[in-house]
């Protein structure tokens, strides 16, 4: 009579299910899918040859490599600080390390203007930190290092909040069965901590390279926005909806919707086989 009962519930079951799946796919499409069908049949409205001449223009070429080269600088600095940061976070204990903490995620709380205003401020030839960067000949503001810094500032928290949950659930037993056999830590790091870190760590930086490529109020204070110098393509696209040039301002959104896409998918499928390789798939 009660042997059916004890019986656990399948995983897959959810109470609901043709109510939540709806109401999903209808925040989908109307949130995610409508404007992104809007921007691609804005962009069709232009002849190839049309939208060749402007995705190719030479501005728009500068605006390309601005962006990316930007962007790239910044994931790969958050790759490197966002992994100590998350490390530090998680293996010790130590003052201020709660303040620390909830400071991470400042960049998701604060206005992107706002926290280009406040670089912007920091890193001027005047300010704390650019008056003893321009002591050593280097510049900040209004360059694409500028451009990098804002990119890094506001996208750190991804790969912080990715990589950070799963260092917490990590057994440490399989480091401390390293240590008793002798292997150094940086050792213990490279081939034991890394491969197990390697999918999320890859997650969140796709999601920051992701932000990076968005970025757009934290990066018009700082950059100077100077055509074919600082000028990203998300200004360039501003720039063309303020003459009221609509396709043009589509036709050059879609070409960085198309980069952020092969990017994820990429990412994807390196993500997958870094999980075949921890056998956690």
């Amino acid at each position: 009579m009660f042997g059916s009962l004890s019986k656990p519930l399948s995983r897959r079951v959810l109470p609901g299910l043709p109510l939540t799946l709806g109401f999903t796919l209808l925040f989908v499409s109307v949130i995610v899918c409508l404007p992104l069908v809007a921007l691609i049949l804005k962009a069709a409205s232009l002849g190839p040859a049309e939208y060749w001449r402007i995705v190719t223009g030479p501005r728009a070429l500068a605006s390309y490599r601005v962006t990316l080269t930007a962007a790239a600088f910044a994931t790969l600095f958050n790759a490197v600080f966002g992994l100590v940061l998350a490390f530090v976070l998680t293996r010790y204990r130590f003052p201020g390390r709660r303040v620390l903490d909830a400071m991470v995620d400042l960049p998701f709380a604060l206005p992107t203007a706002v926290a280009g205003i406040a670089l912007t401020t920091l890193f001027a030839a005047n300010g704390p930190f650019g008056s003893a960067l321009s002591a050593l000949g280097i510049t900040v503001v209004y360059t694409p290092l500028g451009i990098a810094v804002a990119m890094a500032f506001t996208s750190l928290p991804f790969v912080v909040r990715t990589v950070q949950p799963v260092l917490e659930d990590l057994d440490p037993a399989l480091e401390e069965a390293a240590l008793s056999l002798g292997v150094s830590e940086p050792r213990i790091f490279a081939r034991v901590l890394l491969p197990l870190l390697a999918p999320a760590l890859l997650a969140g930086v796709s999601l920051s390279f992701a932000r990076s490529l968005g970025e757009f109020g934290a990066i018009i204070f700082i950059a100077g926005n100077q055509p074919r110098s600082t000028e990203i393509t998300a200004l360039l696209a501003f720039i063309r909806l303020e003459e009221y040039d609509y396709p043009a301002a589509a036709a050059l959104a879609s070409v960085m919707l198309f980069a952020a896409f092969v990017m994820l998918v990429v990412v994807g499928a390196l993500q997958a086989r870094a999980l075949r390789y921890t056998g956690r798939s």
